[in-house]
């Protein structure tokens, strides 16, 4: 465990939303909800403030007709790179920190390429909490209800627009996109990598197992093999994800490609009993190179890239970013 400290409570762990039903279903049949309660966090529709002095240094582009952002090494494509898709939280690909995030990775020898899941449609902007009294008035905290009550529906009406039967073909997409285009940064890393943050986080859990074609493919529920389904092996090489979203215990029973999970302590996002335990069991007895990391002391965010005032988050932030990193650079 990164840390034994109690994890405590900040503005960015708040749960605002309760999932759609039509989100909460996984494509994978006998699959159980994503997990019951909170799935969207404050901190997965809206940003930290961006670190000072930093600005983004790739560029926008299009993969396989998708709208990605692609960051480079600086001495790409004369020095091997090897390729890594990076997936976000809510924000999505054109948020700042998101591409400050893909940028670090590239300082680091990476090809990223970071891919539009939400086509356009990022979660919706979050309650502006600064703009509230420490202790509101009662007009204020009815004003600040209401505002939360109709943040949750537009989130409930989002999830249900994102769902994997949407995003996994776009996914597809830039992944079939990318071994044309890059073919020498996927050769140089014998496969793609991958990295995900809050909601990309279960679509890279999901990329790094072995599911049926119609279920990979987001297609829903498969045939059986009599019929055609056949099972698809792992689409990445390795992957790094921290604090997910909407995960299944099915989605890490699924695992196939060595895996990292950072994650937030007594984290209701991600619940240890329902999910993170009988996943953790699952891939002990499949033999899945694995390694779990808890993070005590931090919101769930934490490890998405900006500014915070507590020095404890800042360290876990780093600390993060450099596990996640060791691990796709060790496989």
């Amino acid at each position: 465990m990164a840390d034994d400290g109690i994890a405590t409570k900040a503005p960015e762990s708040d749960a605002q939303q309760t999932p759609a039903e039509q989100a909460e279903q996984s494509v994978f049949p006998g699959d159980s909800k994503a997990q019951e309660g909170p799935s969207m966090g404050e901190h997965c529709t809206a940003d930290r403030p961006t670190p000072t002095g930093e600005i983004p240094t790739g560029e926008m582009s299009k993969l396989g007709g998708i709208d990605v952002y692609i960051a480079k090494p600086s001495d790409y494509p004369h020095s091997p790179s090897k390729f890594l898709l990076l997936l976000t939280g809510g924000t999505g690909v054109k948020s700042t920190n998101n591409q400050l995030q893909a940028d670090k990775y590239a300082s680091e020898g990476y090809l990223v390429v970071m891919p539009d899941q939400f086509e356009g449609d990022p979660a919706p902007n979050s309650v502006d909490m600064t703009k509230i009294e420490e202790q509101p008035s009662w007009l204020e905290q009815v004003k600040l209800k209401t505002a939360e009550g109709i943040k949750s529906f537009l989130i409930d009406m989002w999830l249900a627009r994102h769902t994997p039967e949407k995003v996994l073909p776009l996914l597809h997409k830039v992944i079939e996109g990318a071994k044309e285009e890059f073919a020498d940064a996927v050769a140089s890393g014998g496969g793609i990598y991958g990295v995900g943050y809050c909601f990309g986080a279960k679509y890279i859990l999901i990329l790094a197992g072995e599911h049926p074609d119609t279920v990979a493919f987001g297609q829903g529920d498969p045939k059986n093999e009599e019929q055609g389904a056949i099972k698809k092996e792992p689409l990445i090489r390795a992957g790094a994800v921290a604090h997910g979203t909407m995960v299944t215990k099915e989605d890490l029973e699924a695992v196939k490609s060595p895996v990292y999970i950072a994650c937030v302590e007594n984290d209701p996002l991600f619940p240890e009993d329902e999910v993170l335990t009988p996943g953790r069991r699952a891939m002990e007895k499949n033999g899945v190179e694995h390694e779990i990391q808890t993070f005590a002391g931090v919101p769930h965010g934490f490890a998405v890239l900006g500014d915070y005032d507590d020095p404890k988050i800042k360290q876990s932030q780093v600390q993060a970013f450099g596990q996640m990193l060791g691990w796709i650079q060790a496989h």
